[in-house]
């Protein structure tokens, strides 16, 4: 089954979904972080008397520039510390599940979206993490809604307003509001396509002065009233996540939605673009287990290391995903802080996409956005 919104987590479609952004040449210059810790295991083979482990732990992510910041981020410092080899494979939802179902997973950690998680968990395909063997979870701070029984969040990711900061005559759009204002703000826009990821019924409730915190249920009738009222100024509706920068760049669109990140190497090379934080959409990645895991031990301090807030510090260094550990934060840069959507000021501006609501409703609004993209 493919669903639509395990956006960074999808192995074929990483490119348009995983903030490809161009930010590797971020990873360049940055040193690797110190780390320390030890490992939770306690049935591991050990090598030589050396305390370190020589098994081999395989985890499944969704490769790309994902997969490369966590090769530098994680697994080979994981490996320096504790001798436990990491080899990674790329494979969907379906073929991930269809292992565990025949009792045979060919991976140790799983590494998707939290929708994925719940839909794991539905199928009994995951392990109940005990949490007793996550030693740094327990002064981690992660948000409880990142934390579902069977995973545990690691990054957030979000969507985002992008604008041309040259078309409004030195105005800037500063909310969702201001999106559909297109008397105050003229210009074209651009919304995201329900092939690309799911319908963008929050950005249309929010213009219309819903409350973030009472956006669930979505109220889907009021949505699509508000979407009526800037539908004839929208140009396209996107399908890759380039395509909004490609937009803007040409100045085909002044205003458009965007995977936060994807402008990165555009804004950096002098294009008059920015973010706008304000009403961001929120969704998370997470580490789980799967059922009749091999390497259980070593899966366990794969996670456990993965949530060191120095760890999450020197992954979101390389790439633009948020940690969910706040102490990261006290080992981050502003300037990259300033850029994530985890940040105190960003956490407070935006939300978190309520996977439940969706996965019970997506496929009745999905269905009603193509018709209504179509008439």
């Amino acid at each position: 089954m493919t669903n639509q919104f395990a956006a960074p987590q999808r192995g074929v479609r990483t490119d348009r979904r995983v903030f490809l952004r161009g930010v590797g040449a971020v990873a360049a210059g940055i040193a690797a972080t110190a780390l320390t810790g030890c490992g939770t295991g306690t049935s591991r083979s050990v090598d030589g008397g050396s305390g370190k482990s020589s098994k081999t732990l395989v985890v499944r992510n969704s490769g790309g520039t994902y997969g490369d910041a966590n090769q530098k981020a994680v697994y080979e410092p994981f490996t320096k510390e504790t001798g436990i080899k990491v080899e990674v494979v790329n494979i969907e939802y379906a073929q991930m599940l269809a292992q565990i179902k025949q009792g045979r997973p060919q991976f140790d950690v799983i590494d998707d979206s939290m929708a994925d998680f719940v839909l794991f968990k539905k199928e009994g395909a995951t392990e109940t993490l005990d949490f007793d063997r996550l030693k740094n979870f327990k002064t981690a701070g992660i948000a409880k809604s990142l934390v579902t029984g069977n995973a545990v969040g690691k990054n957030y990711w979000a969507s985002v307003m992008a604008y041309r900061t040259d078309a409004f005559g030195g105005k800037k759009p500063s909310s969702w509001a201001d999106f559909w204002d297109t008397k105050a703000f003229p210009g074209s826009r651009a919304l995201q396509a329900v092939d690309a990821d799911l319908p963008e019924l929050e950005f249309a409730l929010l213009a219309d002065g819903v409350d973030p915190d009472k956006l669930y249920p979505l109220d889907v009738d009021r949505a699509f009233r508000s979407l009526d009222a800037i539908k004839g100024d929208v140009k396209k509706f996107w399908d890759t996540g380039a395509l909004p920068g490609v937009l803007l760049g040409r100045k085909e669109v002044v205003a458009s939605s965007v995977w936060h990140g994807r402008l990165d190497a555009l804004i950096k090379g002098g294009a008059p673009l920015a973010y706008q934080w304000n009403g961001a959409r929120r969704q998370s990645n997470g580490l789980g287990i799967p059922k009749g895991a091999a390497n259980l031990d070593a899966a366990y301090q794969l996670i456990d290391f993965s949530l060191r807030p120095e760890v999450q510090a020197h992954y979101a260094e390389l790439y633009p995903m948020a940690p969910t550990v706040p102490a990261a934060y006290k080992k981050l840069s502003s300037k990259t802080a300033a850029n994530l959507a985890s940040s105190p000021a960003h956490l407070e501006s935006g939300f978190d996409l309520d996977v439940e609501w969706w996965i019970k409703n997506q496929d009745a609004v999905s269905k009603r956005w193509q018709e209504w993209t179509h008439a």
